[in-house]
């Protein structure tokens, strides 16, 4: 089922640094030409580049695909559910 990837599953495909196929994606924050921000099951999601385009956004399936020059991918804040990093599991 689809749907089901916008509750947890998240995938982040890139071919030839030109087309990603993003799932887990519960919303776009901004996007332009050379930046677009997600939200998805693993945090906020930034893609940095030139001449981005957002071609598919289907938020009930979860699933986006941006086409464009892509220079950078980052990921900030926490995974929902998370339990923290490396250092969190270690001082436990």
């Amino acid at each position: 089922m689809q749907a089901a990837q916008n509750s947890g599953g998240h995938l982040f495909t890139l071919i030839d640094r030109a087309h990603a196929e993003i799932t887990g994606v519960s919303d776009v924050d901004c996007f332009n030409e050379q930046l677009v921000v997600l939200i998805t099951s693993l945090g906020s999601m930034t893609i940095t580049g030139s001449n981005l385009n957002i071609s598919h956004l289907n938020k009930e399936e979860g699933r986006l695909v941006v086409d464009g020059e892509f220079d950078a991918v980052e990921y900030s804040g926490k995974a929902r559910g998370a339990r923290g990093g490396f250092l969190a599991r270690l001082l436990r």
